[in-house]
């Protein structure tokens, strides 16, 4: 019956319709002169005892009907045999289809209607002894063809086996802890003392605004290249330092000392790239040749000015590299940034549930991870994997997927990678390079080739730029929990082995599946759990010793 759907066949059969009638003498007489190269060849492919079986049926009949029936066979043969091969070349990118086309054109069509050539053709494709396997073949699931399959419906199986599951998980936790999480979760009385913190946060703008004012001044050549360079040295490290001597003088909470601490990181990027990219543009604009040639290359028509408006657009915008001009979109769709904010809230409010029914009661009855059994801190430890990952996982499609993309859209900023497909990542250092794409970008552009024009070695210039990541994570999270033990900075400067072990293993395996698997066991499962251990307890060990 798939012959009969086929809408090759189906073509066919009405052509051999058409011309059927008045040329079935000719296409009897031109299979008789080229039975074995055009003709009984095909036919021996598909059925070779059908030929013989259906001309000792017909011996009795006379030439005319015998020079239609061969004409039936072979055109229908022909096209059985075409539509199968066909099918079978589509699926493994070969292109044989015009050449079995011809062939049918060359060996003629069925003459006796759409019937009676769909007949033959089910007649000679489904003989007992037409054959079933005719080259080789991997199964969908083998390791040689299981990235050429798609999976959406195993990944839809997934889907619904983890929200099955996990509503069970949920409604026996409610059932045996009941509801836990708290009236003042997002906000309560105690947010009043964080006041300092939020003014602060409103005060980093003046930063940017003294960057500013130095570059007018050096494009007036007011005053040298090196004195800018030292006000803006001056100016991105009191805006790093500022509000770190803010939380650590408040007795503030850890949520707002976090959010404060990603803010001032960002300005300070920000702050770095103007400044370079000022300084780069200044070098590139004194040579016309070298910047008509950069121009080109790039494909973007700006050139250097110190503008107030670009300057307000990049502290904004989604991205951490400055530039005098960005790719922007036409318009602003206002229905798709409102279901956008609807998932936004939605998602936020599904990590909050996790971290206070799940999270805080499996962190709070766990001991410290690196004093007390061995065994008992392995279980704690992936017990909470699980949560974590949940967490993590929204984290990432609430921040890089749904606000990063609403701030594109409502600012039409047009370039909108802001993390690329990590969760194939084969190794940790292509995760790093695909996860974060601002900050990516941002290594790169301002760390990663200045070292390397300046002649630093590769490895080097890979561990300058771990450096400068430890060092900021450690401040995100050791300022606003007050403590300082080097968890975060160690836990991002690890990566730098794991980068030579996943290096190594996909290099020498040859197999996506390894690394990737490496990726997700050290990366998610164990290191996110443990950081999470050891900054929660010794959070508690320090309050406890503050009362």
């Amino acid at each position: 019956m798939a012959i009969l759907d086929s809408p090759q066949s189906l073509d066919t059969t009405s052509s051999s319709t058409d011309n059927g009638h008045g040329h079935g003498h000719e296409r009897a007489a031109t299979i008789r002169r080229r039975p074995s190269a055009r003709s009984v060849e095909p036919l021996l492919d598909s059925d070779s005892n059908s030929i013989e079986t259906e001309s000792a049926i017909n011996d009795a009949e006379n030439d005319q009907n015998e020079a239609n029936l061969i004409g039936n066979l072979g055109g229908g043969a022909v096209e059985s045999a075409n539509e199968e091969q066909e099918s079978e070349s589509a699926s493994e990118g070969l292109s044989f289809g015009k050449e079995k086309e011809d062939k049918v054109k060359e060996n003629g069509e069925s003459g006796d209607g759409g019937k009676g050539g769909d007949a033959s053709s089910i007649k000679f494709a489904y003989r007992p002894s037409a054959p079933a396997h005719r080259k080789n073949k991997e199964s969908p699931l083998s390791s040689d063809a299981i990235f050429k399959q798609s999976h959406a419906g195993l990944f839809n199986l997934c889907i619904v086996v983890l929200v099955a599951v996990n509503s069970r998980l949920i409604i026996e936790n409610l059932m045996k802890y009941g509801w836990l999480i708290k009236v003042g979760f997002w906000f309560g009385p105690k947010s009043l003392r964080d006041w300092p913190l939020f003014m602060c946060c409103l005060s980093l703008p003046i930063f940017p605004l003294a960057a500013f004012l130095v570059e007018k001044l050096v494009k007036q050549k007011s005053i040298p290249e090196w004195v800018a360079v030292f006000l803006h040295v001056i100016i991105t490290t009191t805006s790093i330092l500022y509000p770190v001597v803010v939380i650590l003088r408040c007795d503030s909470a850890v949520l707002s000392g976090v959010t404060l601490m990603l803010f001032a990181c960002i300005v300070w990027l920000k702050l770095v790239s103007y400044a370079h990219t000022n300084y780069d543009l200044r070098v590139l604009s004194k040579s016309l040749d070298k910047w008509e040639a950069l121009c080109s290359y790039w494909n973007m028509e700006y050139s250097y000015d110190v503008s107030f408006q670009s300057l307000a657009y990049f502290m904004v915008a989604p991205t951490l590299c400055y530039q005098p001009s960005y790719p922007r979109t036409a318009c602003i769709r206002k229905g798709w940034v409102f279901r956008q904010l609807i998932k936004l809230v939605i998602f936020s409010g599904f990590m909050g549930f996790i971290v206070e029914q799940y999270i805080n009661p499996i962190v709070q009855n766990s001991q410290h991870p690196l004093k007390g059994d061995f065994l008992y801190a392995i279980e704690r430890v992936l017990k909470l994997s699980v949560p974590n990952l949940y967490v993590w996982l929204c984290m990432f499609y609430c921040f890089f997927h749904l606000w990063l993309n609403i701030l594109a859209e409502l600012l039409c900023f047009g370039d909108r990678e802001f993390y690329k497909d990590w969760w194939n990542a084969r190794t940790v250092e292509e995760y790093w390079r695909m996860w974060n794409m601002p900050v990516h970008k941002w290594m790169v552009r301002h760390i990663y080739f200045p070292c390397l024009r300046n002649g630093i070695s590769k490895g080097i210039a890979v561990l300058v730029a771990f450096l400068v990541s430890a060092i900021f994570h450690e401040l995100c999270i050791a300022v606003p929990c007050h403590i300082f033990k080097l968890w975060a900075f160690i836990g991002i400067m690890f990566q730098v082995p794991l980068v030579i072990v996943t290096n190594y293993l996909q290099n020498k395996f040859q197999n996506s599946m390894v690394g990737n698997m490496m990726f997700w066991c050290f990366f998610c499962i164990v290191g996110q759990p443990m950081c999470l251990l050891l900054y929660y307890h010794d959070l508690m060990n320090r309050k406890a010793s503050a009362r």
